[in-house]
């Protein structure tokens, strides 16, 4: 009888193509790869791969450092009122806040001028009718701060 001819095939090993397409990269890419070599380089002129490496050896103690700093009540406080301000600045109209900006240009350009207005100039531009709302905004704003700080008194 008549013996069956096994056929082996050898298997091919997937990391083959992986090593053909690493071989076919720097001619592919070569441009880019050189970018890469000037940023490597420029990083380790700078001391930064160095630092990066320090702080990767040593993670648990930065990590440690890290949570002991923001631990600290004032730390908290900080970060409480970051996060305040910057829902407080959110909430403004962007016209407004850019006009507040070129109204501080104008008066600090208007300030630095060779003669200051007198007096009676001062009160007339209080008087107007633009320095009334923002007076109100002012005292406003001063009022609600002073019955905060009251309040506080006497806790």
């Amino acid at each position: 009888m008549a013996q069956p001819i096994l056929l082996e095939l050898p298997h091919p090993d997937p990391r083959e193509a992986l090593y053909d397409q690493l071989k076919a990269a720097p001619r592919e890419h070569a441009e880019a790869l050189l970018n890469v070599y000037q940023i490597l380089q420029e990083l380790q002129d700078r001391g930064v791969l160095e630092l990066a490496k320090g702080a990767l050896g040593s993670s648990e103690k930065v990590l440690q450092i890290a949570v002991n700093v923001a631990t600290h009540p004032e730390m908290i406080q900080g970060i409480r009122n970051m996060m305040i301000l910057t829902k407080t600045v959110g909430s403004l109209d962007p016209e407004l806040l850019e006009s507040v900006g070129e109204a501080l240009q104008g008066g600090l350009a208007e300030a630095r001028g060779s003669r200051p207005p007198g007096l009676l100039q001062l009160m007339i531009r209080l008087l107007s009718k633009e320095s009334r709302r923002v007076l109100v905004m002012a005292t406003s704003i001063l009022k609600e701060v002073g019955k905060k700080l009251d309040q506080n008194s006497r806790s």
